[in-house]
């Protein structure tokens, strides 16, 4: 259990310094996801009688996250010229 939220504060960490690229952000965002899915895995909740539907969710959840975000980077590099987050305009 101890990995698992070291994993999720090193993405953490990653998408607070590494804001430069929308792709390094994506991949951070995605980080902590996969985290939480093997925190969610390896612990069996009290009470709950399908833990596993939990888990499949959870993963159903991560993969539209992550295509998602790629249509968006898809979408945006297109549009801007590149990916880099300086160049979007919020107005």
């Amino acid at each position: 259990m101890t990995t698992v939220m070291v994993v999720f504060f090193i993405a953490l960490v990653g998408l607070g310094l590494s804001q430069v690229h929308l792709l390094s952000v994506l991949l951070c965002l995605e980080m902590m996801m996969v985290a939480l899915y093997l925190g969610l895995g390896m612990v069996a909740l009290p009470g709950f009688e399908y833990p596993l539907m939990l888990a499949l969710v959870l993963l159903t959840f991560s993969a539209c996250e992550a295509s998602s975000g790629l249509a968006l980077l898809v979408l945006i590099s297109r549009s801007h010229g590149s990916d880099l987050l300086k160049v979007f305009n919020l107005s």
